[in-house]
C-alpha cells in the first residue's frame, strides 16, 4: 500500500522558463499565466529597462535602443497580463483598470498577487506550474 494519494506538486517556474514562455506566447491572449510567470517576466522587463536607462546616460544611442526594446516587450507583456487575469478568473480587459490613476494600479497589483484558481475555469485548465 505505497500508493501516493496526493498529487506531486510541480516545482515553480524559473526565471528563464518564464521569460521563454512569455516570448513563445508573445501574441497569445487566451489561456492562463501563473503568478510566477507574470512576476518573473515583470522582473525581466524592469531589469532590461533599468540597464538601458543607466546606459542612456552614457549615450543617446542606448536611450533609443532602450525605447525600441521597451516597444518590443509591449506585446508579450500585454499578452501575459491578459492571461494572468484569466488565471484568477477575470476577463483580460480588466488590464485597462491600470489607466485609473493610483486606485487602478493598486487593484491591479492586488489581483496579480492572487494565487491561481485551483481548478479549470472558463479560460482553460490550471497551468502546469501553478
Amino acid at each position: 500500500m505505497d500508493q501516493n494519494y496526493y498529487p506531486v506538486p510541480t516545482p515553480p517556474m524559473t526565471f528563464q522558463e518564464a521569460v521563454k514562455k512569455a516570448f513563445d506566447n508573445y501574441c497569445n491572449f487566451s489561456g492562463r499565466a501563473t503568478r510566477a510567470e507574470y512576476w518573473w517576466f515583470f522582473l525581466f522587463q524592469f531589469l532590461v529597462g533599468f540597464v538601458f536607462g543607466l546606459l542612456g546616460f552614457a549615450s543617446s544611442v542606448f536611450s533609443i535602443v532602450g525605447n525600441l526594446v521597451s516597444l518590443a516587450l509591449l506585446l508579450p507583456s500585454l499578452g501575459l497580463a491578459w492571461r494572468r487575469m484569466h488565471d484568477i478568473g477575470k476577463g483580460g480587459g480588466w488590464f485597462f483598470i491600470n489607466f485609473i490613476p493610483l486606485v487602478g494600479n493598486i487593484i491591479w497589483i492586488v489581483w496579480c498577487c492572487q494565487p491561481s484558481e485551483p481548478t479549470a475555469n472558463r479560460f482553460g485548465d490550471v497551468p502546469a506550474n501553478a
